[in-house]
């Protein structure tokens, strides 16, 4: 049997319900996907239901003349009729008040003229079941044979087509339809979209109190909602969009998404998969970019009809969401695409599988219900992927990384410390902290006066007042407009704020392909920056620029910053930076954690990083084990436990002692442990003090 495209996986054609067909009624290219019995008339696919319904519950008879439409005739071997033809066929279109009899089994047909009863002949002894079976597989011929003649992409008819002829030869043989081919069968690739996004909510959001991490799996959910009825555009589509990418592979996973995915939304004899559970990141890749600015643009469009809470979650969460997975799903080394990421991670219990993650991936009949509703396609214009890096990180939604990074092998090993005290203790101390506030920073009103720098900062950044992006030019490929436009931002602030350094020396070094600049954007426009340049084979980055416009100083800017800066080169493992700090930044860099005692070998970086007049080298060791943007909430968290520790320590050991009497019988010294409670304190005697210690008691006569 020929393969959808009728030849090899990458010429295998593929299609699906998309514009001026049955199935997309005109639907932009690259949206919520819509079955072709939706998109054609509504509530098409429970029309298609309605009809599987009553077919099924009709007689006997009347099953087998349908049947028997589809059904070769047997009456001779030299008989090459494949289908008995009704000689008196009912009016075009059927007239719903005219009921249509059952026509005899001894009905002769119209091309070969034998017997109706010739043709079904291989149902006599068929269970109602099996013929039910059979009888919903016509229908879904029927359906794609409209879908044929009213496409009009060539790929999709081709699909459609090849789809018709395997369900008419399972009637014909009275099979279960199988997509033949080079196409594979599912899961196409390991591991999942949607094993892929549980990852990313365990590696990000563990560390979140229940509540808030409950959020986050809401918004996974609806995301991975989203993908499993999002309507791909078709490889022709693509090709008009992005013609340097790989089309030949896209249209293998299109063609496997209309064979196993989108078709069998309204034929349901054929198997059906979800799309995040069959296909993986390279899918994800193709389409998020677009999908992300349709659902954003949806969202903004209906806001007016979201109830309260929705409207929150959608508007302000789930853009960070979308953000924060973007750059997991362009980087190149993101753990969370990594096969044994969940055998190492779940040590950590924090968050269940199942709270996303449906069973693994089985084929399926589904019902008929409606979609999501469609979105037009906005402008495009896409970031290049290499640049989509950092952007509107959540500190409520925070950076967590994963555990299995060696430095996680090397803490589940260590031995425990007299004193350590039992996690068991931590967790019950942990459940009794209720308020918020004391465990994550004043979320609304005022800033305390004993905040950490960073903390108004990133209270603005959970808000969405504020992003953080990595961006730099290429010359493999021409950056869009926003990122130009953010650069030139970039070289304005530097050069305002670092008035003595030549403002040609700032533009080639900004707009140099080797540098890049985490770029602090605010109500759209650059408010500052660290441009830096990386030195993986020596180890170290050199941080050339750091500035943050004078009118938005004094703000936490530059502390948060800086903790995004690190948290990106822990991921791509350089633990180093190295700068030559003016007189006036120095006080700037110390607080960053940056020293004049410099861990880099000199031979490393001589030679490499920029000599100024007048400045001082300085270094800073990045620790992967701390979360730099949230370092501070850690920091407030432990001191909170701490003090939960001292009242419950308090608590135990409250209990007066009436005072010492024995002074007044004349004792001049009493060992220390003698005294009551003493040793109900903890208290133990030093190596010092081994020997008895004592009170003395001197009186002085007056």
């Amino acid at each position: 049997m020929a393969e959808p495209g009728g030849g090899g996986a990458g010429a295998a054609g593929g299609g699906g319900p998309q514009q001026g067909s049955p199935a997309a009624g005109g639907v932009a290219a690259g949206g919520p996907a819509r079955s072709a019995a939706e998109s054609a008339g509504g509530p098409g696919s429970a029309r298609t239901a309605g009809k599987k319904a009553q077919l099924r519950a009709a007689p006997r008879a009347k099953k087998l003349e349908k049947l028997g439409v589809y059904s070769a005739c047997k009456a001779e071997e030299s008989c090459k009729c494949n289908g008995w033809k009704n000689p008196n066929p009912p009016p075009t279109p059927p007239r719903a008040e005219l009921q249509q009899a059952a026509v005899s089994l001894a009905e002769p047909c119209r091309s070969c003229s034998h017997a109706l009863a010739a043709h079904v002949s291989h149902l006599e002894n068929v269970s109602e079941e099996e013929m039910n079976r059979l009888l919903g597989i016509v229908l879904d011929v029927e359906y794609l044979f409209t879908c044929v003649h009213k496409e009009e992409d060539a790929d999709t008819k081709q699909v459609y087509f090849y789809l018709f002829k395997l369900l008419r030869k399972c009637i014909l043989q009275m099979g279960k339809p199988v997509v033949e081919g080079s196409l594979e069968s599912p899961p196409f690739e390991t591991p999942s979209i949607e094993q892929g996004v549980n990852n990313f909510v365990q590696y990000k959001f563990s560390h979140l109190p229940s509540k808030e991490r409950q959020t986050i799996v809401e918004l996974a959910k609806m995301f991975l909602n989203r993908i499993n009825y999002w309507h791909l555009e078709t490889p022709s589509q693509r090709r008009l969009r992005s013609p340097n990418d790989d089309i030949a592979g896209y249209k293998v996973n299109y063609t496997r998404w209309l064979c196993y995915c989108n078709v069998p939304q309204f034929c349901d004899s054929l198997p059906r998969y979800e799309t995040t559970q069959v296909f993986g990141r390279t899918l994800l890749r193709s389409v998020f970019t677009v999908m992300r600015r349709q659902l954003l643009e949806q969202a903004r469009q209906e806001k007016d009809k979201l109830p309260q809470e929705k409207r929150t979650l959608i508007l302000t969460h789930f853009p960070k969401f979308l953000s924060m997975l973007e750059e997991e799903v362009y980087s190149q080394n993101s753990p969370i695409w990594d096969q044994d990421f969940m055998v190492s991670s779940s040590r950590t219990g924090q968050l269940g599988i199942q709270t996303v993650i449906s069973p693994p991936p089985v084929a399926r009949t589904v019902s008929y219900s409606a979609s999501p509703s469609s979105l037009e396609q906005p402008n495009s214009g896409n970031m290049s992927p290499a640049c989509k890096v950092s952007s509107a990180l959540d500190p409520n939604l925070g950076e967590k990384r994963k555990n299995n990074e060696p430095y996680s092998m090397e803490d589940s090993k260590r031995p425990r410390v007299v004193g350590d005290i039992p996690i068991e203790l931590i967790n019950e101390v942990m459940s009794t902290i209720t308020d918020p506030a004391a465990m994550l920073g004043p979320e609304t009103n005022f800033l305390s006066a004993h905040s950490a720098r960073d903390e108004a900062a990133r209270l603005e950044e959970r808000r969405g007042v504020i992003e953080f992006h990595v961006v730099g030019n290429s010359l493999n490929q021409k950056p869009n407009k926003k990122i130009m436009m953010w650069l030139v931002g970039l070289q304005n602030v530097f050069s305002h704020q670092l008035p003595r350094m030549p403002k040609e020396y700032i533009t080639r070094l900004v707009f140099d392909p080797k540098h890049k600049t985490l770029a602090l954007i605010k109500d759209g426009r650059v408010i500052g920056g660290i441009c830096f340049r990386m030195f993986p084979s020596q180890g170290f980055t050199e941080i050339v620029f750091c500035a943050v416009t004078s009118n938005e100083q004094v703000k936490g800017y530059g502390t948060h910053l800086m903790n995004h800066l690190k948290e990106y080169h822990i991921k791509h493992n350089i633990l180093n930076f190295l700068t030559y700090a003016d007189e006036y930044a120095i006080g700037y860099f110390k607080k960053q954690g940056f020293s004049k005692d410099i861990k880099v070998p000199k031979a490393k970086y001589v030679g490499y990083i920029k000599d100024y007049e007048g400045a001082t080298l300085m270094g800073c060791e990045l620790n992967p084990r701390i979360p730099y943007t949230e370092f501070s909430v850690i920091i407030k968290k432990q001191k909170e436990i701490i003090k939960k520790l001292i009242e419950r320590k308090q608590a135990q050991i409250r209990k007066v002692y009436p005072g010492l009497s024995c002074f007044k019988d004349g004792v001049r010294q009493i060992p220390i442990e003698s005294i009551p409670g003493i040793r109900e304190t903890g208290w133990k005697p030093s190596g010092k003090e081994r020997g008895s210690p004592r009170i003395q008691i001197n009186f002085t006569a007056h």
